[in-house]
């Protein structure tokens, strides 16, 4: 919005090369919402063209120079004014001058190195942005657009199975057994879960996965855990080794296949 004819006098806009065909994909924002932008992966080029377009016609911008950035930051939402860039990059796409009409600007930023995925938490951001500033006298004009950032990995050549055992001395004796101990976003998780000793009345019994989010160091570390799949098994007991009870739940993410005996 312009006051007193101080305000921004052009629009700027970022295309950037083949959007009209490249992937998409969604991430959540502080507020929870999702929002879609365009998909890329470690070592691709970010290119494309910056439009500005003068609000006017016929009217003229005089500015100290024209700046693209690409930049990977992560941001703490209990640190605020202090960001981490871990990519910085930046590409002169004008010297000062006047901007007399409307122009379009072309940039390139090759292979760029993007090391981690895009990721919003509930208390930390990774962004990847590029952010458009036309430096004024008085007040820049700044434009920046998102983009998500996914990493491509191989599976880890050693992925043992985990067994853990639970329970109260002389009452209760309860081993798991998981298939292995690291999974994909979307894998599925498979275990057994074996009552060896059963001596006290049982009335359900709950499955969860955990989501743990730890950010900063030392006295400065804060964590956060949430509940991202949760499981209530009702059932009978009967001292035999019967199969009891076989479940499978799916969601957008992930599903657990667990096999139950007694």
């Amino acid at each position: 919005m312009s006051f007193f004819g101080f305000g921004p006098s052009a629009d700027i806009e970022i295309v950037l090369d083949g959007q009209d065909s490249r992937k998409t994909a969604e991430i959540k924002t502080e507020d929870g919402k999702k929002e879609k932008h365009l998909l890329y992966y470690d070592g691709e080029t970010v290119a494309g063209k910056v439009n500005v377009t003068m609000k006017k016609a016929g009217s003229k911008m005089e500015h100290q120079g024209i700046k693209i950035e690409f930049i990977g930051q992560i941001e703490l939402y209990y640190d605020r004014g202090n960001h981490h860039e871990f990519t910085s990059l930046v590409k002169e796409l004008a010297r000062p001058g006047e901007i007399t009409g409307n122009t379009s600007y072309g940039f390139e930023f090759q292979q760029v190195e993007k090391p981690y995925e895009s990721y919003t938490g509930a208390n930390v951001r990774l962004r990847y942005f590029l952010r458009v500033t036309i430096v004024k006298r008085l007040s820049d004009s700044v434009k920046e657009q998102d983009i998500i950032v996914h990493t491509l990995s191989q599976y880890p050549e050693m992925n043992s199975s985990i067994k853990m055992e639970v329970g109260i001395e002389d009452c209760l004796h309860i081993e798991f057994e998981y298939n292995k101990s690291k999974y994909h976003l979307k894998d599925v998780i498979v275990g057994k879960i074996y009552f060896l000793l059963v001596r006290i009345k049982i009335k359900h019994m709950e499955i969860q996965i955990i989501k743990r989010e730890s950010t900063g160091t030392g006295i400065c570390s804060h964590y956060r855990t949430q509940s991202a799949l949760m499981f209530f098994l009702k059932f009978l007991f009967k001292l035999n080794r019967n199969f009891i009870k076989y479940f499978c739940h799916n969601c957008s993410r992930n599903c657990m296949i667990f096999l139950v005996t007694v």
